[in-house]
């Protein structure tokens, strides 16, 4: 099973897919598809390793707000993440770990802004999940 694939529907964003067997699997692969944006991901090594602790009212704002925190990771910490591992979750809640590098310019890709809702959606296919989601660039 593939972990995600872009979408190219926008042009001043940038769409993608994520799945997972599991919601911990499904945010784990968004968060990668996010930084296989942000940066030369499979360069990226696990220097450092930053707790995450997120809240949302739904999953997919959850799922924003994730994204979101992982994001004013890059801006606020200068650092790059290549892997995620989230402990707990449920509906409203996420526990995590994110392993990265400080910035360097020769790794870096696309600066992302934020999260957008423009076609966000979060759905159950049979035993899969699939997320959907816009970042604006």
């Amino acid at each position: 099973m593939k972990k995600y694939k872009f979408i190219d529907d926008l042009t001043s964003d940038v769409m993608f897919e994520a799945y997972g067997k599991s919601l911990k699997e499904l945010f784990e692969n968004s968060a990668h598809a996010l930084f296989s944006v942000i940066c030369e991901i499979k360069n990226v090594g696990e220097k450092k390793t930053v707790d995450i602790e997120v809240s949302g009212d739904s999953l997919e704002e959850l799922m924003v707000n994730w994204l979101q925190d992982l994001i004013a990771l890059v801006d606020t910490d200068e650092l790059f993440l290549s892997r995620f591992e989230i402990a707990e979750i449920n509906e409203n809640n996420l526990k995590a770990k994110a392993y990265g590098e400080p910035i360097s310019p020769e790794k870096a890709g696309v600066v992302v802004k934020g999260v957008t809702y423009y076609k966000l959606k979060l759905e159950k296919i049979k035993n899969n999940y699939k997320a959907t989601i816009s970042l604006d660039i």
